[in-house]
C-alpha cells in the first residue's frame, strides 16, 4: 500500500518533522531529527518518499545483495508479542542491487528532492562463496547505489546467511572497508562529488575484544561510523522457550544495544559516530541511548508493536525531556552517561 501510494506521488511529505532542538548533523550529513528508520523495513526501497510523513529523520534501505535472491523459505518472521520481540530469519531477501539502483534513480530524478538523508545497506549474496568472490559482490552493489545514497552501511552481522559474520574479523573487516573505500574515491573521482559516507553495521553478539578490533579498523580505515547493533543469536531467560531460530530483535535487546553503544563510545572516544539500533519503544529508550553515546537511532521492531505514530511520538518525548532536564540540543546528550 505504502508503495503504491509513494508511486502516484500522493503522500509524499513537504516537510519533515524537524525542531532546531532536533536538527543534528552527522558524518557531514544533515538530519532533521535523529528518529530513522532501521534496515530490513524496506528491503528493495519501495515506499521511500512516504516515510518522512510518518516523522523519521532519515530513511534506509535493504538490505540489498548483489544478486536477486528470494531469502529463506516462509515462514520466517516470528512475533513473540508477550516480550514485543520479533524472530526472524529472512535470509536477505532482496530485488538485488541493479534493481534497487534503478528504482532509486527513478526516485532521484523524478519530483522534489528527498526529505529526508537516504541510507542503503548492503550485504553478501548467499550463493557467493570465497574471500575475493564476496568482495567483488559488494563492491558490486556499491558501485550501483553509492550514486543515489546519502549514506551506505555494510552489513556483516545479519546471523540469517552463513559465513557473513566471519566478515567482522580484523583482517576480512579491514579488507572489505578498505575495498569499499577504494571504490568510493573512485566513484567520487568520478563524478566530482564528494563519497556518501561509509558506515559498518555489528552483530550485538561480539566479544569486547572483537567490538576492538571493529573499532581499530573503523578508525585506521577513516571509515564514518558504527551502526550497533544487529539481531541477537541470545535467548535468556523466558526466551529460552523461544524455538525458533533466526535473528532476535525489539525489547529484549534494548539492554544489551545500549550496553554495545556504551562500550563502543568509550572506545572511540567522540571520533567516530554511532548509529543506536535496537529496542527503542518510548522517548525514556531513545533518551537513555542517546545518552549511552549514539549520535542517531532508528527503529523496526518498536514501529511493529507501537505503531506509525512512533518517530514523531519519540521526537515529541525527546523535546519534552530535554526541556525537564535543561538540555539544549540533542547533540548535548550524547554520550553524558558513557
Amino acid at each position: 500500500m505504502l508503495a503504491t501510494a509513494g508511486q502516484l506521488g500522493l503522500p509524499r511529505a513537504r516537510r519533515p518533522f524537524t525542531h532546531a532542538r532536533l536538527q543534528v548533523t552527522v558524518a557531514g550529513v544533515s538530519f532533521p531529527n535523529p528518529i530513522g528508520l532501521a534496515a530490513g523495513c524496506d528491503k528493495n526501497a519501495r515506499a521511500v518518499a512516504v516515510w518522512p510523513r510518518f516523522g523519521f529523520g532519515c530513511v534506509e534501505v535493504g538490505t540489498v545483495t548483489a544478486q536477486p535472491q528470494p531469502g529463506n523459505p516462509k515462514p520466517r518472521l516470528f512475533r513473540l508479542p508477550e516480550h514485543k520481540a520479533l524472530i526472524n530469519r529472512l535470509g536477505f531477501n532482496s530485488e538485488g542491487s541493479e534493481v534497487v539502483a534503478r528504482r532509486l534513480a527513478r526516485l532521484r530524478r523524478h519530483g522534489r528532492p528527498l526529505a529526508v538523508p537516504l541510507g542503503v545497506n548492503i550485504g553478501k549474496t548467499k550463493r557467493v562463496t570465497g574471500d575475493a568472490e564476496t568482495l567483488e559482490d559488494y563492491r558490486a552493489s556499491f558501485r550501483r547505489l553509492a550514486p543515489f545514497a546519502d549514506l551506505l552501511v555494510v552489513n556483516v552481522s545479519s546471523p540469517n546467511t552463513p559465513g557473513l559474520r566471519q566478515w567482522q574479523e580484523r583482517d576480512r573487516l579491514s579488507a572489505l572497508l578498505g575495498a569499499l573505500m577504494a571504490e568510493g574515491h573512485a566513484l567520487s573521482a568520478e563524478r566530482g562529488l564528494p563519497p556518501a559516507p561509509l558506515f559498518v553495521k555489528i552483530s550485538p553478539d561480539m566479544a569486547d575484544a572483537d567490538m576492538d578490533d571493529v573499532v581499530a579498523v573503523a578508525l585506521d580505515l577513516g571509515i564514518a561510523g558504527i551502526v550497533a547493533t544487529n539481531t541477537t543469536l541470545a535467548r535468556e531467560g523466558a526466551l529460552a522457550q523461544a524455538t525458533e531460530t533466526g535473528g532476535l530483535s525489539g525489547r529484549p535487546l534494548r539492554a544489551r544495544a545500549t550496553e554495545v553503544v556504551r562500550y563502543l563510545y568509550r572506545r572511540l572516544e567522540g571520533r567516530l559516530p554511532i548509529i543506536g539500533v535496537g529496542g527503542i519503544f518510548t522517548p525514556e529508550d531513545a533518551y537513555a541511548r542517546l545518552q549511552a553515546g549514539a549520535s542517531l537511532l532508528q527503529i523496526y521492531t518498536g514501529l511493529i508493536y507501537e505503531g506509525p505514530f512512533l518517530p514523531r511520538a519519540l521526537n515529541a518525548g525527546l523535546l519534552r525531556l530535554m526541556e525537564r532536564d535543561g538540555v539544549r540540543h540533542v547533540s548535548d546528550l550524547v554520550g553524558v552517561a558513557r
